[in-house]
């Protein structure tokens, strides 16, 4: 089922170049709503900016087959939560980071405190959006996020082929018939025994494979395998849902592809 409103926001710049013909494209149905938005840091910006925003917004807008711009002020995710809400998106859709060394180690990114305040998944498009994705790799953990993150998967790219990939990261180096291995394994399993029975999951072109080894190898050669071009994950990993997954945080700040980041409903 297409997306009925997508929000493509963009910072104007280059890192922000392939969203609005992005969001054009998921928004498939007659009369989906794509809205270009962008976000002013606060209230105190001086009206000529808001002036020459709104109107780099709706060149770009124009450009891209938009029908409709914002501009909003305030902290980026509460301002972009709040719209989604009001216009009952599915989607947000994301350009690249703006890598801070520093300031990266210290505080959450503006990526990922939209994703963490997001009522709706979010894309982080990267790809020129001549053509739909056609192959789908879910980093999975087995957990309600990695479910939620593998069916809106499904509504972005219908025709799709789907494939997902678990790292088994036990202890010690994993080694069959290992009492500690093999109880790791065998764990992983009942997860994914557990994670297939999710009502709405697409169909897999293979069971998820369990492989052992650190999350960002295997992942990698997995994807370059497939020549995936989107990568869905669940945004936590715990139990807290203000905290986002170490992975997640790694792979939003530099993407290999387009990335899909869902919390658990």
């Amino acid at each position: 089922m297409p997306f009925a409103s997508v929000i493509a926001a963009t910072d104007l710049t280059d890192r922000s170049a392939q969203v609005p013909g992005r969001a054009r494209l998921l928004a498939r149905q007659p009369g989906a709503r794509v809205l270009l938005v962008h976000v002013l840091p606060d209230e105190g910006k001086k009206r000529r900016n808001r002036d020459e925003i709104e109107a780099a917004l709706t060149r770009v807008a124009s450009d891209a087959g938009s029908n409709g711009i914002r501009v909003l002020s305030g902290e980026s995710g509460a301002a972009l939560a709040e719209l989604a809400t009001t216009e009952q998106a599915g989607l947000i859709v994301l350009g690249l980071h703006r890598e801070r060394r520093v300031l990266d180690l210290l505080r959450l990114t503006t990526m990922e405190r939209i994703v963490l305040a997001a009522p709706c998944p979010v894309l982080i498009a990267q790809l020129p959006p001549e053509r739909p994705y056609r192959q789908v790799l879910l980093a999975t953990d087995f957990s309600p996020g990695s479910a939620a993150a593998l069916i809106a998967a499904a509504r972005l790219a219908p025709e799709a082929e789907f494939h997902a990939i678990h790292a088994l990261e036990p202890g010690s180096a994993f080694s069959r018939g290992s009492r500690d291995s093999e109880a790791a394994l065998e764990k992983a399993e009942a997860a994914r025994d557990a994670f297939l029975r999710t009502p709405g999951l697409p169909t897999l072109a293979e069971p998820p494979e369990i492989v052992p080894g650190g999350v960002h190898q295997v992942l990698a050669f997995r994807r370059e395998e497939l020549g995936a071009d989107l990568i869905c994950l669940g945004a936590q990993s715990g139990k807290d849902p203000q905290t986002l997954g170490n992975y997640a945080r790694d792979l939003m700040r530099a993407p290999p592809t387009d990335v899909l980041v869902a919390k658990a409903p």
